[in-house]
C-alpha cells in the first residue's frame, strides 16, 4: 500500500516541478500562437501577391464554375478571411484558434476534392491539429 501511494505521489508534480510545466506549456502556447498568427497572415496576403504559389490551382474545377469563372476572385476572398484569422489569433486565441482550426477543415475537405493534393491536405490535418491544441492552451494562458 505504501509502495502504491509513493508511486501516486512520484507522478504528481510538485514546487518548482509545477511552474516549470506551466512554463514549458506557455511557451508551447506562445509558439503555436505566433505560429497560427503569421501563417495564416501570410499565406493569406499571398492570395493577392502570388509569391509563394499559385493558390488558384488549390480551387477544384466544379468550384470554379459554380462561382462562374470567378474562382481567383474567391480565392481573393479566402485570403481576406485568412488575413482576418490571423489577426484574430493575435487577439483572441481562446475563440480564432477554433476558427483556424475549422477553417483548415474546410481547406482539408476542398484539398481531399483535387488529386494529387492529398499529401497537402494531411499536412493540413497536423497544422489542424496545432490549432486545435492552441485553442486548449488558450484556455489556461490567454
Amino acid at each position: 500500500m505504501a509502495q502504491a501511494s509513493a508511486s501516486l505521489s512520484h507522478d504528481i508534480p510538485a514546487g518548482r516541478e509545477v511552474s516549470t510545466a506551466r512554463d514549458v506549456g506557455y511557451q508551447a502556447y506562445r509558439i503555436l500562437q505566433v505560429g497560427f498568427v503569421v501563417a495564416p497572415i501570410v499565406a493569406g496576403l499571398d492570395k493577392f501577391l502570388h509569391l509563394l504559389t499559385d493558390w488558384d490551382k488549390y480551387l477544384p474545377g466544379f468550384v470554379n464554375n459554380l462561382t462562374g469563372g470567378r474562382g481567383h476572385q474567391l480565392m481573393l476572398v479566402v485570403g481576406v478571411i485568412e488575413i482576418v484569422a490571423g489577426i484574430g489569433v493575435a487577439v483572441k486565441p481562446k475563440i480564432f484558434a477554433y476558427v483556424v482550426a475549422a477553417w483548415l477543415l474546410l481547406i482539408i475537405a476542398n484539398l481531399l476534392m483535387i488529386p494529387g493534393y492529398f499529401d497537402v491536405a494531411l499536412r493540413d490535418v497536423g497544422l489542424m491539429l496545432g490549432a486545435l491544441a492552441l485553442a486548449r492552451l488558450s484556455a489556461a494562458f490567454d
